[in-house]
């Protein structure tokens, strides 16, 4: 479990993902080597990462929300074939190992088809869905609000990354700095010239220049086991479409979701819910979401384990 320290540092990365630790040291009050030993140790025991990501409506990429429903040895083969590829995020095991929750990018060159092209041949595949993403609530540039809750309003405005309004966009000469940030966001700026082969200054600039402008954003990616979140679940909700966006900005205030969009398809929100136990789920949607009328139906997949995180950036 964390304590008040690291649950800190968790919520200064998210506001500043590449702040050095001297700065996040000072708004936390905190010694530089203390920042530097809580991350390794978060790193290696929480699955810390910082990671930098394309917001996907500023380069172009479209998002889909793919469910497919597998016997569970296809199941387990399908996850590992899905998350080897560049084009796919936020691969979930679920519903006792019978199916797989995936987000896949797509790209206008793509023509936005073919979303399962090279996935194995088999007859264990029972069901193929596809939803496309519409609107992000919570999850992108929007943090889990559980792990966001420690810093002052001072403090957080001491790290937060000022936007200029700038109009610089991701470009396709940006691949290679895009893919080494989504490795590692806090990449030294040697290490990132070293990997594109431009000039530490000609990265610095274009660092601060996509930074400022939005273009791209840094997240964090940690095992939310770390804050207590052992049981954790999909919910699929159906929702009138003119009570839709009111219910989905309601959801997005709930701590207990990471995750919130609107998409296409017979249910029209999706969430990621994670609570402290069973019981605690069972809780939270007969009280809280069972509280929010509109909702008509909703569809409640348990997760097993994730099977990949967020991924480097798809070339393009």
């Amino acid at each position: 479990m964390l304590d008040e320290i690291d649950r800190a540092l968790i919520h200064a990365l998210q506001l500043a993902g590449r702040a050095p630790y001297s700065r996040i040291g000072a708004v936390l009050g905190v010694s530089t080597q203390t920042v530097a030993r809580r991350y390794q140790r978060l790193r290696a025991e929480a699955g810390l990462r910082v990671i930098g990501l394309p917001d996907p409506h500023r380069a172009g990429r479209s998002q889909w929300l793919v469910r497919l429903t597998a016997t569970p040895r296809a199941a387990q083969d399908l996850a590992s074939a899905l998350s080897r590829r560049t084009d796919t995020s936020w691969i979930k095991l679920a519903s006792g190992g019978t199916e797989i929750v995936a987000i896949v990018h797509t790209t206008p060159a793509d023509g936005n088809t073919l979303l399962l092209h090279d996935i194995p041949r088999t007859a264990g595949i029972t069901s193929v869905s596809a939803h496309y993403l519409l609107h992000l609530y919570v999850g992108g540039p929007t943090a889990w609000g559980a792990r966001a809750t420690t810093l002052t309003q001072d403090q957080e405005r001491a790290l937060s990354h000022p936007f200029s309004g700038g109009t610089a966009e991701v470009l396709p000469t940006d691949r290679k700095l895009l893919t080494a940030l989504g490795a590692d966001g806090r990449a030294t700026v040697v290490d990132l010239a070293n990997q594109t082969g431009w000039a530490p200054a000609t990265v610095a600039r274009r660092l601060a220049d996509l930074e400022a402008s939005g273009a791209i954003f840094f997240d964090v990616d940690v095992d939310p086991n770390a804050f207590g979140a052992t049981t954790a679940a999909m919910l699929w909700l159906s929702v009138p479409p003119a009570h839709a966006d009111k219910v989905a900005r309601a959801l997005a205030k709930h701590d207990e979701l990471a995750f919130v969009a609107a998409t296409t398809g017979r249910t029209n929100l999706v969430a990621h819910a994670l609570c402290p136990s069973p019981d605690a789920l069972h809780t939270y949607l007969t009280e809280r979401v069972g509280a929010i009328e509109p909702i008509t139906a909703l569809e409640t997949v348990p997760v097993l384990r994730t099977v990949k995180s967020a991924a480097p950036a798809r070339a393009t």
